[in-house]
Order: C-alpha cells, then sequence, then structure tokens
C-alpha cells in the first residue's frame, strides 16, 4: 500500500474513533455474566450467534454453571444438550468444557490474563482473547475483529484483507494504541443499534456522514 493511501486511511479510522469515544465513551459487551469464567463461555457461545440469542440461553446455564470447576466436571453429552439452541454447539461444547479443564489444571481456576496463554486454550483464538482481555482485565493489546468489526473496516476502506486476523493487524497499524478499546465494543454498538447488515439508506448516519462513500459500499458477509 502507499504511503498516501495509509496516511489517507489513518486519517479516516481518526475521524471514526473520535466519533465512537463520543457516542461510546465506556463501550461493555453486552453478553451477560456474573463470573469471569461465565463471560468467557459468553464469549465462546456467541461465535456466529447473536449476544440476544446467547444470553437467552445462559440466564438458565449460568444458574447451573459458575466457576472453571463447574464446566470442567459438566458432562459432556449433558452440556451438549444444554447449548443445542446455538450454532455449532457440539464444538462450542467441546471447547467450553476443555477450557475449563485447562484453566482448573493450568491456571489454579482464573482467566489468563496474557493473549499467549488464552489463544492456547480450546475455543479461543486473536478475537476471543482480546475481547476477553479488555472485559474482564481493561486490557487492551489488540483490537478484536468480528463480523461488525470486519464489515465496517470494508465499508470504510480500512482495510484489503477478509481475514478477521490481519483486518486486526491493519487497524492496529492505523489507531493509536490508547483508542483501540473503543474499535470493537464502539462498532458492534453502532452496527447492532444505529447501521445494520443489511444494505439501507445510512446517507445520514453519523459515521458515513464522516466518509459518503460508504453509503454505497455493502461488502459481502464473507
Amino acid at each position: 500500500m502507499s504511503p498516501a493511501k495509509q496516511k489517507e486511511r489513518a486519517a479516516r479510522a481518526k475521524k471514526i474513533v473520535s466519533y465512537l469515544k463520543r457516542a461510546y465513551p465506556a463501550p461493555k459487551s453486552e453478553l451477560a455474566h456474573a463470573t469471569p469464567f461465565q463471560f468467557v463461555v459468553a464469549v465462546i457461545l456467541s461465535a456466529q450467534c447473536t449476544d440476544k440469542a446467547v444470553n437467552k440461553l445462559t440466564a438458565t446455564l449460568f444458574k447451573k454453571y459458575k466457576t472453571p470447576r463447574d464446566f470442567a466436571k459438566a458432562k459432556p453429552a449433558t452440556f451438549t444438550k444444554e447449548i443445542s439452541s446455538i450454532p455449532f454447539f457440539r464444538n462450542k461444547a467441546k471447547a467450553i468444557i476443555g477450557a475449563a479443564k485447562e484453566i482448573e489444571a493450568r491456571h489454579g481456576g482464573v482467566v489468563p490474563k496474557s493473549e499467549t496463554e488464552l489463544v492456547a486454550l480450546p475455543g479461543i483464538g486473536y478475537k476471543t482473547a482480546h475481547v476477553i482481555l479488555g472485559e474482564l482485565h481493561a486490557v487492551w493489546e489488540g483490537i478484536p475483529t468480528d463480523t461488525h468489526v470486519k464489515r465496517f473496516a470494508k465499508r470504510f476502506d480500512l482495510s484489503d484483507n477478509s481475514d478477521l486476523k490481519k483486518i486486526s493487524k491493519d487497524l492496529e497499524a492505523l489507531i493509536p494504541k490508547k483508542d483501540w478499546k473503543y474499535v470493537n465494543n464502539g462498532l458492534v454498538l453502532y452496527g447492532r443499534y444505529v447501521c445494520p447488515a443489511r444494505p439501507h439508506n445510512c446517507t445520514k448516519h453519523p459515521l458515513t456522514k464522516l466518509w459518503p462513500p460508504a453509503a454505497l459500499r455493502w461488502p459481502k458477509a464473507k
């Protein structure tokens, strides 16, 4: 990429983040949880699933399972059935029980505070790790890219990549580290309540006003 294009993207990203900071000054995940590991579970469950559906499921699930030990002792067949209302429930059940056992065995039942330790756990990749670090520990060592972040990164021409981790790295190169904490939750909330994924007239939306060409850019979900 030419230095001129990189500079243009950085300027655009700065305007977008400035808006997100004003609109969502203390962005938090909308995934319900009462314990740190319940949040880990909720994030794993939320992959390719809405927070609303996850919260509906966990309203009951989290009455039974609270700590990593509770999840580690779950019977796989029973637990798989208990979360069967969401997509990819078999893989997620395996990952959650596996992560719970690892945290019990290697981390004394405490959710790790580093990317390296988190991504070593079953079911946790770069995005999930940084969502967990930000929400539980207020540590922002990366920008998590989910479907909302990917959508806006493409719509506002901030990345040429489709791979989620590569988009994260592109955004991290454009945005000062002190502002990383506003990007994921800010764009998730904006995408959920202001500018949904389906094509629509968004010329009057705050971010589109900052860069009008976005009104005509509707990247495919994949």
